[in-house]
């Protein structure tokens, strides 16, 4: 599971703005015994009535029951609804920017519902196109607060406030001058107003419709992800996929393919708002991308096992996290990292401020000279990174009877040590490519080398890096414990 160190501290700390179509969530709850006398359709005996916050609403609610700082803005009506929306707000602790507009209805769903099944849904809207006078209040409402921001989620259900695209156009022009990351929840066909921003998270139906292509299968998937992202310039796609998972395409070199959670689907109503709320909320909190996409799954599936339009909550999010982490066949196996999920990591480590070690070796039946090693080159900066040599790299150069210990077990015992943050596998003789790619702080080799002879120095100095030498305890060596169990096993003295 990714690395989610101290993230409910940090979720605390995300500021968070949400601009987009407020909508009021009405649900009858009841039961049906019969059918009407006066036309075929189910008589429904209500028994409660419930409200929940949905489109925009329901992001801001997402992001406060994460524990993040959220403001909403939206337009509403002068109505029961409007009023509501604002107590629901203020009951959350999130910032209200609602908007009126006489001339429109709050947005609101009436649902009735019968023995956990959706009967009818009555809608009240106008979905006309907001005025120039309108777009302006809300942009110069929006534009007021971006300095107090670390992330700005457009939320557009086709509702009328996006429709024009002139107002997107300028948000996503603002937040760039901020240097703020813009997501946007799409709607529609036309996505050219969309263009520019960080990401935009459609579902494969939403992204059929702008492809004008199938893209349930992963081969017909990734071409039509990546010309729509080179189209509009986008950073990152996120394409929610239902039972397939997500798929995130952007400053990767391949798309980032994360498996759905395992569980029974009761309502998919509001997945989509706690998808973008998550992802972006775990990115203003200083995660990776790729992490952020991982952890939205994580509580898309825990919303789509709700029965109507709820947010998730953090304590249930973090349970659900820390049991993924406890039900991984090694506790440390989450620090074995592919190429691509260690530049992720380290891209979020870096972004902590924190300094680089990188190290590698075979380490094939590990020693105290190898611990030594590891904990002095640990010491020397806030993460330690080991490049480990493959089965068949360590074959080429050492001969077909090393390694003694697989690949799986070395990268196990190496994951076990409080030292080692990272293990990353590399198939090359030598790890110069690794380098490349992860571009450490601090390059470390013991003693026994000489320093204008580490692989990786060149490289390593031409970015402003550093490469250190460390002591090596004597008389500690993998072949002479190899040399000694064959000699044992042969009966020599």
């Amino acid at each position: 599971m990714t690395d989610f160190e101290d993230l409910g501290p940090r979720l605390k700390q995300a500021r968070i703005l949400v601009i987009g179509d407020l909508m009021l969530d009405c649900y009858y709850w009841g039961e049906v015994h019969r059918i009407s006398p006066e036309a075929p359709v189910p008589v429904v005996r209500v028994k409660e009535k419930t409200f929940q916050l949905g489109g925009a609403g329901n992001v801001a609610a997402n992001l406060a029951g994460l524990g993040c700082n959220a403001t909403v803005i939206g337009l509403i009506g002068r109505d029961e609804a409007a009023e509501r929306i604002r107590n629901m707000l203020a009951a959350m602790g999130v910032a209200s920017g609602c908007l009126d507009d006489t001339g429109r209805p709050t947005i609101t769903k009436t649902r009735i519902m019968a023995s956990k099944q959706q009967v009818v849904r009555l809608d009240e809207e106008d979905g006309r196109a907001i005025d120039d006078a309108v777009a302006h209040r809300l942009f110069e409402f929006a534009d007021s607060m971006l300095d107090r921001v670390d992330a700005v989620v457009l939320s557009d259900y086709g509702k009328g406030m996006f429709t024009s695209g002139t107002l997107v156009q300028q948000l996503i022009t603002a937040c760039r001058k901020q240097g703020l990351p813009v997501f946007v929840d799409p709607k529609g066909r036309d996505w050219q107003r969309y263009a520019g921003a960080t990401c935009i998270t459609p579902n494969t139906a939403e992204l059929e419709l702008v492809a004008d292509a199938p893209v349930k299968a992963r081969e017909d998937l990734i071409p039509a992800a990546g010309r729509v992202r080179k189209q509009l310039e986008l950073d990152w796609l996120l394409v929610t996929r239902g039972p397939r998972g997500m798929a995130l395409f952007g400053q990767l070199d391949d798309p980032l393919m994360i498996a759905a959670r395992s569980r029974e689907v009761f309502d998919v109503s509001g997945a989509g708002d706690t998808v973008i709320a998550t992802f972006a909320a775990c990115v203003a909190a200083k995660m990776t991308f790729g992490d952020a996409a991982a952890v939205a799954n994580v509580a898309a599936g825990i919303v789509v096992g709700k029965l109507g339009t709820q947010p998730v909550k953090w304590p249930e999010l973090e349970t659900v996290l820390q049991d993924d982490r406890r039900s991984e066949p090694a506790s440390t196996s989450w620090k074995v990292s592919d190429r691509q999920e260690a530049v992720s990591r380290l891209t979020r480590w870096r972004q902590a401020d924190q300094r680089i070690v990188f190290t590698n070796g075979c380490f094939d039946l590990l020693h105290p000279g190898h611990v030594s090693l590891l904990h002095q080159a640990r010491k020397l900066g806030d993460r330690l990174v080991v490049g480990l040599n493959t089965d068949a790299s360590i074959q080429r150069l050492k001969g077909p009877q090393r390694p003694i210990l697989p690949g799986a077990d070395r990268a196990a015992i190496l994951s076990a040590l409080e030292d080692v943050d990272m293990v990353v596998f590399f198939d090359e003789d030598t790890p110069l490519n690794l380098i490349d790619r992860l571009k450490p702080d601090i390059l470390v080799k013991g003693a026994d080398y000489r320093i204008e002879d580490v692989v990786g120095r060149d490289l390593v100095e031409s970015y402003g890096g550093r490469v250190r030498l460390v002591e090596i305890l004597e008389g500690h060596s993998t072949t002479a414990i190899a040399r000694k169990i064959s000699e044992t096993n042969r009966g020599t003295p």
